[in-house]
């Protein structure tokens, strides 16, 4: 039906697009990371594996990747636990309500991140929002130092940048239910929940696996919602990434570290793919 011709004008700019701007800078990154560096900080063309091998004979950064997992982990549950709710009420039961609470739900992403991170730091802070309400009630006597500059004010924040993420999948997924096999259940005499449990969860669960993907992928890769309200005890494995890349001058290092977190999230997406497909079928 196409010519040859035709072909070649659409698919020839995507591919080279992809091939400029995410082949080549993986290829460097790769090449990257088996090159040292220099006591002048000048990175020499020497193939070897000292930088993976510095990565399991360093404690800190496995340290710091577990931890970041565990926030990351951390994050997607509160985001379903989030998302979810409110997008089956969206799907279900807001009837002429949905449009405006569908908007309602997707009006964070218009304000910029930033604004957002910060936003949490000063609820947060010493002399924040938070603070200055429990001492109003007299609740506590003193600022609660424990909310900002923590793995607990990381996870806050990042469930609230990135819970919208994860409600966009599931509330698709939601959509498409069949709502003639949910009025059969009812007339088959199934109760609320099992109609829930045994029809929408299982329809549902490709919206979740997207979901809950999102919000893992992003909450590992994200370096300034924990340099912003993190603190030491917050950073996570990006932070290291971004200081290897700017201040210490380690490329080779920053990008050995850099390919072990895509296999990880190519892994992680390979693994997604094959359960959708599955629940899919």
């Amino acid at each position: 039906m196409y010519s040859r011709a035709y072909k070649s004008a659409v698919t020839i700019p995507p591919l080279l697009w992809v091939t400029v701007f995410l082949l080549i800078p993986y290829a460097i990154l790769f090449c990257y990371s088996f090159w040292t560096v220099a006591p002048l900080q000048v990175i020499v063309h020497n193939w070897n594996l000292h930088n993976y091998a510095q990565l399991f004979r360093n404690s800190l950064y496995l340290t710091v990747l577990l931890r970041s997992i565990r926030i990351a982990g951390a994050v997607t549950l509160l985001a379903l636990l989030l998302g979810y709710p409110l997008a089956y009420y969206l799907s279900f039961h807001a009837a002429k309500r949905k449009d405006l609470l569908y908007q309602l739900v997707i009006i964070p992403l218009w304000a910029s991140y930033l604004v957002r991170g910060y936003a949490w730091k000063t609820i947060l802070g010493s002399d924040g929002v938070l603070n200055g309400f429990l001492q109003y009630l007299h609740i506590t006597h003193r600022p609660v130092e424990f909310f900002l500059y923590s793995p607990f004010a990381v996870i806050l924040t990042l469930t609230h940048i990135y819970t919208p993420f994860t409600f966009l999948p599931i509330y698709a997924s939601l959509e498409h239910v069949p709502r003639n096999l949910v009025e059969a259940s009812h007339d088959l005499g199934a109760s609320p929940f099992s109609t829930f449990v045994r029809v929408i969860l299982p329809l549902s669960l490709p919206g979740i696996l997207a979901g809950a993907t999102f919000a893992f992928v992003l909450t590992l890769g994200d370096f300034l919602a924990p340099l912003l309200v993190g603190g030491p005890s917050g950073i996570m494995i990006s932070n290291i990434v971004v200081s290897l890349f700017g201040a210490a001058y380690n490329w080779p290092l920053g990008a050995a570290i850099s390919l072990c977190m895509l296999l990880l999230v190519v892994s992680l997406l390979f693994a997604t793919e094959r359960l959708e497909k599955r629940f899919t079928i």
